[in-house]
């Protein structure tokens, strides 16, 4: 056995780091975190239950002394570390270098108290030269690092448990309240709140396409008698109205302009020709990968972290969980080297280009996101070797790199102006001179529009008093748009610009806004629901403190100054519980006696708010009410399209539940339609039955000892959805009868009865194992026997691109050694292990072994909030 240990989080950094150690160290990983504050009652050491804080998990009498544990699931991982350092003679803890990484080797050092010596290892990168250099200057473990996680980690907890029971009482069971959480939220709600109040504004156009010695273009009419033309920035948000001194066009004034100017020809009034130099932006930080990957690739933010941790692990890129833009020498003497090589001494800058961070903050890595060594990896091994995901990813990672040590790139703006009858039409066009380094790469925007108004457009060459052909004029109608919602990247983007988070906890934070139903995805965009309208209300009219953007801002500068040592970490937890500006303790405590849980729970549609509909956050969710008519609101029904159609439509709906269709022949039961928060659905009524406490006791029970009665749990009615495209209407007695008959029993097939049933993807038959499809226009009430064997013996159809109805074995976890296969669920293809199962995301089908080994590592790291 090795003299050394070094210990890293997960197997596949430490398989990398063995790669250039070879045998002369043992090479171990944690799997995450050894301890942590306990996530439930159950997890309280027996001994310290009977204390008030135990629960809590941080005792905010002394010294906000947190109650570390090592949950069930990381016993044996102790156990196997404690005994691999049993017989060393010293340990290197090599996990990652930023404040979690540092607060990881602590507990480490905490729960093994080793009798050796105990050294840190930090790097940037996973390569040969980078860890020879850090065990040859290895260093003691940052404290001031540690208390920062520590304070970090004991906010959020003070935060979360005693904030969410308040939300519980006052609104609704379940909810949970975090300090960045609740600040995210109230940033999607904001902007949900901005489209709510938005009125639309309609505006006309006219766009021509001239000609000048054949070669065509086209002009958007920009004035009409020297007045400038209303376009969407002219209108007044709250009101749909313009604003200015502007001519605002409409369809009938556009078509008498474009009859006017018939067979006319316009002339060139004024010609401008500026040259113009574009700067490539910075290498990657956490925030624009992010970003990045999402415009480009369509990756969740999550995903993208995912899949830049398997790169790091696997030495292709430096850590990715950093805010700094500074390149090594290293790194950029290797991306220069490339420009020389793959596109000339023309393309390289003529002087290096220093990138300088922004942020202050010394917790997180010290470079910007770039391929490793000084000689990156090629686009195309990285494909082949990790996939096309991770290959996508890392070929964004290598060309913004490479980009931003390349030469400007240049060319010219032309803008000419047309007069056409006294109305004047623009044209504008771009020609690149030299591309520079957008021949490695070009950024990508939020705005599709600016985007696309960005690409090259050439125009011909023209001279002022120039005439010019009108080939055709067309008016166009336009609205005014309502702001955008956020996607993930921009909402990170948003928290990044306000100072709020690091990067190694926004991805956490987008995932637990839509884990915990503050939002959901549509698109790429983040739909923010009623309840978090709700919390955000809430806590902006009694935690105005807490959700403070720039308060929140403050607390994170506040923790880069404990780890750097300029703060003391017990004064700032003082100062956040207990201080009286006023501190979180009294604020729940002021909030408890004066929260009125009626005021609170109403929201603010403006679109009902004159018609006497509330909208209200229950028990059980958002409803609407109108005396005493209610009804829910659909998990996925956005709050900006909540008006008075859709709330009357919804309230007439819920009506239903009143609605006797007969009396069900066989049973005698009532038949009822009815709506729920999944549409509409028929349900017959349970007939009123006897419990065991309703009996009379026998003689033979008196003689034994009276044993106690037992429930009898009360039988569910019957219920049975509308089929796809039935309205409520339709559906009578007889279609409800047929429908609560399902699954319809139709015959034999093979020995097999074959059934017909309505499932939550739609209507099937079934025979044994072998379910199909029903076929367009195919009704499980109507179906027949024959029908249904066509279907039953038709080759299955695929579930998906690339689906497959039987398990690839992809080999063999390297540290349990259990058999990792792909299979196809519900919810798409995924990984597992026999034990865990891991997602690999919509659309993916194939992966790599070590891609496998990830995504099984980090659902473990998730589910032991790791």
């Amino acid at each position: 056995m090795a003299d050394t240990v070094i210990i890293v989080e997960s197997p596949t950094k430490a398989k990398t780091i063995k790669k250039f150690l070879g045998e002369r160290y043992q090479i171990i990983a944690s799997f995450g975190h050894v301890r942590d504050l306990p996530n439930n009652a159950s997890q309280v050491p027996e001994s310290k239950k009977a204390l008030k804080w135990s629960r809590l998990g941080i005792n905010v009498d002394e010294n906000y002394t947190p109650l570390y544990i090592i949950p069930p699931d990381k016993t044996s991982r102790v156990a196997d570390l404690k005994k691999a350092v049993k017989e060393a003679k010293e340990i290197y803890l090599a996990t990652d270098e930023d404040r979690e990484g540092e607060s990881i080797s602590w507990h480490l050092v905490e729960v093994l108290a080793p009798k050796i010596p105990v050294k840190r290892l930090v790097f940037h990168e996973i390569t040969k030269a980078a860890i020879e250099k850090a065990i040859k200057t290895p260093r003691d473990i940052d404290l001031d690092l540690v208390k920062a996680q520590e304070t970090r980690r004991i906010v959020d907890r003070l935060f979360g448990y005693t904030v969410s029971p308040l939300l519980w009482k006052k609104m609704a069971p379940k909810l949970s309240a975090g300090r960045v959480q609740s600040v995210a939220i109230r940033i999607l709600s904001e902007r949900e709140h901005e489209r709510m109040q938005f009125y639309k504004g309609q505006y006309w156009g006219i766009q021509g396409i001239f000609s000048a010695d054949k070669d065509s273009f086209q002009a958007d009419l920009i004035a009409v008698g020297g007045k400038r033309v209303a376009i969407g920035k002219d209108f007044n948000p709250s009101t749909g109205k313009v604003e200015g001194d502007v001519v605002l066009l409409t369809e009938e004034s556009c078509n008498s302009l474009v009859a006017s100017c018939k067979g006319k020809d316009a002339c060139v009034v004024s010609v401008e020709n500026k040259p113009f130099t574009d700067k490539p932006a910075p290498p990657f930080t956490t925030s624009t990968l992010q970003q990045e990957a999402s415009r480009k690739l369509g990756y969740t933010v999550k995903r993208t972290m995912q899949v830049a941790q398997q790169l790091y692990e696997n030495g292709m890129i430096t850590y990715m969980r950093t805010d700094s833009t500074f390149l090594s020498e290293e790194a950029v003497k290797g991306a220069r080297d490339l420009i020389l090589n793959n596109y000339g001494k023309n393309y390289l800058s003529p002087e290096v280009r220093v990138y300088k961070t922004k942020v202050k903050n010394a917790q997180e890595a010290h470079e910007a996101i770039r391929p490793s060594g000084n000689k990156f990896a090629d686009i195309k091994d990285v494909h082949e070797k990790f996939g096309k995901e991770a290959g996508l990813l890392y070929e964004l990672i290598w060309k913004r790199t490479v980009a931003c040590q390349m030469a400007n790139a240049e060319g010219n703006r032309l803008s000419v102006k047309l007069d056409l009858e006294g109305n004047t039409f623009r044209a504008s066009g771009k020609t690149i001179s030299f591309p520079g380094f957008l021949r490695a790469y070009v950024e990508g925007t939020d705005d599709p529009e600016l985007e696309l108004a960005d690409k090259e457009k050439l125009l011909p060459p023209l001279k002022e008093g120039e005439k010019v052909k009108v080939e055709e004029l067309k008016s166009l109608g336009h609205e005014t748009q309502p702001p955008n919602r956020y996607t993930e990247a921009a909402l990170i983007k948003q928290l990044e610009t306000l100072g709020i988070g690091r990067p190694s906890t926004w991805a956490t934070i987008v995932d637990v806004v839509l884990n915990r139903g503050y939002a959901f995805k549509r698109g790429n965009t983040l739909v923010p629901t009623f309840l978090a309208l709700g919390v955000t209300k809430l806590m902006t009219e009694y935690f105005p403190k807490v959700v403070d953007y720039q308060f929140t801002a403050k607390l994170e500068e506040l923790l880069d100054e404990i780890s750097r040592g300029e703060l003391n970490n017990l004064e700032y937890l003082e100062s956040f519980y207990r201080g009286d500006k006023p501190g979180l303790l009294s604020l729940v405590e002021e909030g408890d006696g004066q929260i009125d849980p009626r005021v609170v729970c109403e929201l603010n549609i403006p679109a009902v708010k004159d018609s006497g509909i509330e909208v209200r956050i229950g028990r059980y969710g958002p409803f609407i009410s109108l005396g005493e008519a209610r009804a829910s609101l659909p998990s996925d029904f956005a709050p900006d399209e909540l008006n008075l159609e859709h709330a009357k439509s919804l309230l007439e709906n819920a009506k239903l539940s009143g609605d006797c269709l007969g009396v069900n022949p066989e049973t005698g039961a009532n038949v009822y339609l009815k709506a729920g928060r999944f549409g509409p659905y028929v349900e017959e009524e349970v007939m009123e039955m006897g419990s065991e406490d309703d009996l009379q006791d026998t003689e033979e029970e008196e003689v034994k000892p009276k044993k106690k009665a037992k429930k009898v749990a009360k039988p569910k009615p019957k219920r049975a959805s509308l089929l796809k495209g039935m309205s409520p209407e339709e559906v009578d007695l007889e279609c409800a009868l047929k429908l609560l008959s399902l699954p319809r029993n139709l015959g034999k097939w093979k020995d097999e009865e074959v059934f017909a049933l309505n499932g939550p993807y739609g209507p099937y038959v079934k025979a044994g194992s072998t379910t199909r499809p029903l076929e367009e226009g195919m009704s499980p009430l109507d179906v027949t026997l024959e029908q249904a064997t066509t279907l039953l013996e038709s080759e299955p159809k695929r579930k998906g691109r690339g689906a497959s109805s039987s398990a690839v074995v992809l080999g063999e976890h390297p540290d349990s050694g259990k058999k990792i296969s792909i299979k196809y669920g519900r919810f798409g293809h995924y990984v597992t292990d026999g034990k865990v199962n891991a997602s690999l995301g919509k659309g993916i089908t194939e992966i790599t072994l070590e891609e496998a080994v990830t995504l099984i590592n980090e659902k473990i790291k998730k589910t032991n909030g790791v």
